[in-house]
């Protein structure tokens, strides 16, 4: 076989290959939704500072450094725009050696030029709770990990337990897990990887938000990864 022949039959191979993969890609979104990140660039999304914010390893990607400390939150918004009644799903991780926070927001707005203000599905290493749905500028913590809370319109709380979500944690924030988000009406479901882990009834009209933005999140602090991946949404 000559030279040209062997050649082309690698590029060819080489098309197949990827052919393959862009189908695998394809089929791994579930039905009904669609993705949000192409797995390869920040189209699509938009910061007010850029620079905090690459592509590494198919997965959207922030980090804080000795040598890049990060004083204010940085926020990634999607340009998909408001969203109201939906699921999203993306898979996230955070790294780090200290004691750090990080998440994302939705339903949310810009707030103050660069920051950002709403609900956000929140989390913190090296605590028990790990993961809770918090209120950005607003109420502050609406359900840690492991609780079901209705905010009456009176804009008074009651809490219960989620019995699946209570004791140690299922997963880590260092490795990937997936986060599966509920919206719909005043009902906001969190999971994390299949389970469901903390739920807010919010019929306060004072402070509850039916739409807004959503935005990933590189919170200020010691210096860490954040990424997020597999970012799939579905609207309702």
């Amino acid at each position: 076989m000559n030279h040209v022949k062997i050649i082309t039959l690698f590029l060819a191979s080489i098309g197949l290959l990827a052919d393959i993969h862009a189908q695998n890609t394809t089929k791994a979104i579930p039905q009904g939704f669609i993705s949000l990140f192409d797995g390869k660039s920040l189209k699509g999304w938009q910061a007010a500072d850029m620079s905090w914010w690459t592509v590494e390893d198919g997965a959207i990607t922030a980090r804080i450094t000795e040598d890049k400390p990060c004083n204010k939150n940085q926020y990634l918004f999607s340009d998909y725009g408001t969203m109201a009644d939906f699921e999203l799903k993306l898979k996230h991780r955070l790294v780090s050696d200290y004691n750090v926070n990080g998440g994302f927001q939705f339903r949310s707005e810009h707030y103050e030029v660069d920051d950002c203000k709403g609900y956000q599905v929140d989390n913190n290493t090296e605590t028990n709770w790990l993961v809770r749905l918090y209120d950005e500028f607003g109420r502050h913590t609406l359900a840690w990990r492991g609780e079901r809370t209705v905010f009456e319109e009176s804009g008074q709380p009651v809490t219960t337990k989620i019995p699946e979500a209570q004791g140690e944690a299922h997963f880590e924030l260092g490795q990937w897990h997936e986060y599966h988000l509920i919206c719909k009406g005043d009902t906001l479901t969190l999971l994390v990887n299949g389970i469901l882990v903390a739920e807010v009834i919010d019929r306060d009209p004072a402070n509850k938000d039916a739409s807004g933005l959503l935005a990933l999140q590189l919170h200020s602090g010691k210096p860490m990864l954040v990424q997020f991946k597999d970012i799939w949404y579905k609207e309702y």
